[in-house]
């Protein structure tokens, strides 16, 4: 995606402002066990169509990760956050699961929690209805297939903020809520590792959602780092449904 569409204008308060993931491709297989259901879509009182934070009175963080890319890197971080007494989302993409089906268990079997991020990760925000909501159902019906549960999150990809029309149509999918976020250290743009802690360390606050990924180098590496810093500031990496609970 080009800078200029990046950096396309809000057109409302829930318009688009796009900003980048690496977008990726992955070959199909078969689904894996069906785990209990966890997380059923269920709207929450008081929540705008797309959050972007949580209260500002306590003392939580949500670490989002949009979840594709390589594997191995995928189980370090998640190892990292357990080690660290954290619980972490997971927003997949669901080409990654259907290369990847045994990490969906290995997501909430370690505490975490795992969402939709689209199909295949295209810029949803530029598609017609019909194509969006293929992108949307999709994945759900992949997670529903792992898990037994469609998740509680939808993420628009390529996007922070997405359009009227993908909000519409994730309500219609069974997700009340579009997960956005407040903070973005952009690791997707592999800065470094110490760039990614800083930048989260400078924006994350009380109530904060931060956007990091999967399949990134300088994210695995900076992972720890981030969770010290967040523990030496009182501040509990939790799920988004704890955050916003």
């Amino acid at each position: 995606m080009s800078i200029s569409r990046r950096n396309l204008l809000q057109v409302t308060a829930s318009g688009a402002l796009l900003s980048g993931c690496t977008a990726g491709t992955a070959a199909r297989s078969g689904p894996g066990p069906v785990l209990p259901s966890t997380a059923t879509p269920a709207a929450a009182a008081g929540l705008p169509d797309q959050i972007e934070h949580g209260p500002r009175t306590r003392p939580q963080v949500a670490l989002t990760f949009h979840g594709q890319g390589n594997p191995d890197e995928a189980e370090t971080l998640l190892a990292a956050a357990e080690r660290s007494g954290a619980r972490v989302t997971v927003l997949a993409v669901g080409d990654w699961l259907d290369a990847y089906p045994k990490l969906a268990a290995r997501v909430l079997a370690g505490g975490h929690e795992l969402g939709n991020h689209t199909q295949t990760h295209g810029d949803i925000g530029a598609m017609d209805a019909d194509a969006a909501t293929a992108e949307i159902e999709n994945c759900a019906r992949r997670l529903r297939q792992l898990t037994g549960t469609p998740g509680r999150w939808f993420r628009p990809s390529q996007a922070r903020l997405t359009t009227p029309l993908v909000v519409s149509l994730a309500k219609k999918a069974g997700y009340p809520h579009v997960l956005s976020y407040d903070v973005d250290p952009l690791d997707y743009t592999d800065p470094g590792a110490e760039a990614v802690r800083s930048a989260v360390a400078a924006q994350a606050g009380p109530g904060s959602v931060v956007s990091l990924h999967f399949g990134h180098a300088g994210t695995v590496a900076a992972l720890p780092g981030i969770l010290d810093d967040l523990h030496r500031r009182g501040l509990r990496a939790v799920t988004t449904s704890e955050l916003l609970t």
